[in-house]
């Protein structure tokens, strides 16, 4: 506006210059607002003795928490894989029982009942191989 440069806005192409300068004062005491708010709230919590302080500045404690929290998330990406390969077991034996015995037309007959692969996908005769092979471990 300050340039004297003119626009229009794609998400309301009425908008002259009253309208987008009201618009923006309206944001800009609704940011206060925020800021306000936001100030208040932490007053509070520091009255109620909530010690506020972040973890910036301190890189190793933070790599080693990302450490630590990808640990966890792969032994439960893990843990969920072992329990669905479990839970196809039956499945896939069924298939085997109805005449269907290469890897590769048990992967169609899979993806005909509509039973995704790992990710949603389709399966092929290859993630197949894995799963029989995963659980065939003891």
């Amino acid at each position: 506006m300050e340039a004297g440069v003119d626009f229009i806005a794609c998400d309301f192409p009425q908008a002259n210059r009253l309208t987008v300068h009201i618009l923006a004062a309206v944001a800009e005491h609704e940011a206060l607002m925020i800021s306000a708010r936001t100030k208040a709230a932490l007053s509070a919590a520091r009255a109620r003795g909530v010690e506020l302080r972040g973890l910036r500045g301190n890189r190793e404690r933070m790599a080693l928490l990302a450490t630590e929290a990808n640990s966890i998330s792969a032994k439960r990406r893990a843990e969920s894989a072992t329990k669905r390969n479990a839970d196809l077991i039956p499945v896939i034996s069924n298939i085997q029982e109805a005449g269907h015995k290469s890897h590769k037309r048990i992967a169609e007959e899979l993806n005909r009942r509509g039973i995704t692969a790992a990710r949603g996908g389709q399966w092929s005769a290859n993630q197949l191989r894995r799963v029989i092979r995963r659980t065939a471990r003891p």
